[in-house]
């Protein structure tokens, strides 16, 4: 149960294999940054692409207040216990493991990570990206290292035979699952990839609809991906204007000792002061994230 409430509303995968990518990404507005080893990574450069993204790391400051995340490869591939190895002291702010489908496979990457002496308490993000992974989320979503789910949508459409479509109806099963296992583990969740990059208006669209089902961001494919995920997972200026004033209005009559609070012939209850009050945090969270 360790979620923070970071801002993850733009989480862009950077290809390890390029430096001259993972050096712009100290220039973009993303929240997130996940440093890839993985999908992004033809096999003749992953052992490369190791030192492409420790290099990167090791001036860490220069990525100022962006989380900084690495897609390792499986354990079940030849490069996965490597990067484990590599990666567990890079100061990297969390290590995402593909594909995962029980929490064995997370036992397994943690006992190569303790090995290789990580930080006590290191982050694992999961990507959630096959049938059987989806239907073990919540056991997944309950390990105690885990802190974020994240959507590989592709690769589930794919194993799925399902087709992309714009409302993207035959992921809504699979995305709400994984919605309802992190909220029940208090953990953070990311919606999947939108992969037609000439399609902007379709991507924002697709960040409008994941706020929508309750994801706490986008994860992102190009830089100019960024923007529309940043607006449509903050809090609106609408949002912070009425949270505000429910929050007064509450205070106010709980002050007076009334137990019925209407705004605006609105019902208000402590659910929505404790929301009201978690989106002012996100919007203030923001802001330093900015400054």
């Amino acid at each position: 149960m360790h979620h923070d409430d970071r801002p993850r509303r733009s989480v862009l995968y950077m290809p390890g294999s390029n430096p001259r990518a993972l050096a712009k990404g100290r220039d973009v507005p993303a929240d997130g940054l996940i440093f890839d080893l993985e999908d992004a990574v033809s096999p003749d450069a992953k052992t490369a692409a190791r030192g492409h993204i420790e290099a990167a790391l090791t001036d860490r400051k220069a990525y100022g207040r962006r989380e900084i995340i690495v897609r390792t490869n499986g354990l079940d591939s030849q490069w996965g216990r490597d990067d484990l190895l590599a990666m567990a002291r890079a100061g990297a702010d969390a290590i995402l493991l593909p594909k995962v489908e029980s929490t064995a496979m997370i036992d397994a990457a943690l006992a190569v990570l303790d090995e290789a002496g990580a930080p006590a308490g290191l982050p694992i993000w999961c990507m959630m990206e096959t049938p059987r992974g989806i239907l073990h989320v919540e056991e997944i979503a309950d390990h105690q290292a885990v802190s974020c789910l994240v959507l590989g949508t592709s690769d589930l459409t794919k194993d799925m035979r399902s087709l992309h479509t714009a409302t993207r109806l035959p992921m809504l099963p699979s995305l709400g699952l994984c919605l309802l296992a992190a909220r029940a583990a208090g953990i953070a969740v990311l919606d999947g990839v939108h992969l037609d990059l000439a399609d902007l208006e379709g991507h924002a669209a697709s960040c409008r609809q994941g706020r929508e089902l309750g994801f706490d961001g986008k994860t992102l494919i190009h830089p100019k991906q960024i923007e529309a995920a940043n607006i449509a997972f903050a809090p609106g200026s609408k949002e912070i204007a009425w949270s505000k004033r429910i929050i007064e209005a509450w205070e106010a009559a709980t002050a007076e000792g009334k137990g019925v609070v209407l705004v605006d012939g609105r019902l208000i209850e402590n659910l929505h002061i404790a929301e009201a009050r978690r989106l002012l945090a996100l919007s203030a969270a923001i802001g330093e994230l900015n400054a």
